[in-house]
């Protein structure tokens, strides 16, 4: 063998022993993405969000969306308005080659105490069962025309439940099981959800201990996974290392179910009493990913990849929006926040359901 061959040999067995010897990222059972809520309401700031985090940052994208009541009333039908707005971003994450997941939320997002604001502006709400007959014909159209890899009926039922007059909880409840019926009649074969609000269920915000789901699995026996909602820092946790290790996993044996995030994160930005920074932002993504690895979840989506810009929305007084305008991994701007570091860290994890 000659110098050179036997130096190649040498070479070789070298690279192969420093491969084998290097650690391997744990699988990830979960997909990861974000919604298409841009900065600021400016087209070209929004494909450009959009660009970014679909482009090596997700491998899944959720729509969190409220019935279009206005348009519906207008004279179209559920079909024209999906195909007309929501099909075309649809048709780009899919595209992209990303998972599509779709929350359609019946109530006020900002404010679980009150209806959907377009209802509330005509005076109308979701206990009339003409309202809850557009909602059905809506989520048909929905799935019929997106066809969703999973699709959640409702938002936070629970939070629902505690906040909102009990004629309001009961019409989310019909409203849901009804169109669950009628996707099942269709032979539907989408795995449906609601989401419930994590902090809720372990009580964070009614005071005392664990308060689990147990009125919402029975109130919605539809479902087949459960979505989760969580923002500890708002339900009083100082820090993500005082979050328990089981928060997510509690509620999968609870609902003897497959679980999914489908809304959430940290503040990177200190709220009144709480005080917080980018750095414990991106200690909270990598705290969650070990209770969503506790969990086994399916999937994990932030509705927001970048801040809020607040200067440039026309908030009414009292809006709850600020206090969910710094959970993006990037800034107003798009620059990185240390969290995109930690999103990708545990992005980098081969995804093995």
């Amino acid at each position: 063998m000659s110098a050179t061959r036997r130096m190649l040999l040498i070479c070789g067995l070298a690279l192969a022993c420093g491969d084998s010897t290097a650690p391997a990222r744990a699988p990830r059972t979960f997909r990861m993405g974000f919604s298409a809520i841009p900065p600021r309401p400016d087209q070209t700031v929004t494909l450009q969000s959009l660009n970014l985090w679909t482009s090596g940052h997700a491998d899944a994208a959720i729509m969190h969306i409220s019935v279009p009541y206005a348009a519906l009333f207008s004279g179209l039908t559920p079909a024209q308005e999906v195909r007309g707005n929501e099909l075309g971003l649809a048709n780009y994450y899919r595209a992209k080659g990303l998972k599509l997941v779709i929350t359609v939320d019946v109530t006020n997002g900002l404010d679980r105490a009150r209806e959907d604001p377009v209802l509330d502006s005509l005076g109308r709400s979701i206990t009339d069962p003409v309202i809850q007959r557009s909602y059905i014909d809506y989520v048909l159209a929905l799935d019929s025309i997106l066809h969703p890899d999973y699709l959640g009926l409702a938002a936070e039922t629970n939070l629902i439940r505690l906040a909102a007059p009990d004629s309001v909880y009961q019409a989310v409840v019909a409203m849901t099981n009804a169109a669950a019926t009628r996707l099942q009649q269709l032979g539907v074969a989408t795995p449906l959800y609601v989401s419930v609000q994590v902090e809720t269920a372990w009580g964070r915000f009614q005071g005392g201990g664990y308060a689990g789901i147990a009125q919402d699995l029975a109130d919605f026996p539809f479902i087949d996974c459960l979505g989760l909602s969580s923002y500890p820092y708002l339900g009083g946790f100082a820090d993500p290392e005082s979050v328990p290790p089981d928060y997510y996993a509690r509620l999968r044996t609870e609902s003897a179910r497959p679980v999914l995030v489908v809304e959430g994160g940290w503040t990177s930005t200190s709220l009144g009493s709480l005080a917080s920074s980018p750095a414990e932002q991106a200690r909270y993504l990598k705290s969650q990913a070990r209770l969503l690895d506790s969990a086994r979840a399916i999937a994990v989506f932030q509705l927001t990849f970048t801040d809020l810009d607040l200067s440039a929305l026309n908030l009414p007084p009292g809006s709850g929006l600020p206090l969910f305008a710094h959970l993006g991994v990037v800034d107003s701007a798009l620059r990185a926040k240390p969290a995109l570091a930690a999103w990708d860290e545990v992005f980098a994890r081969p995804f093995a359901p």
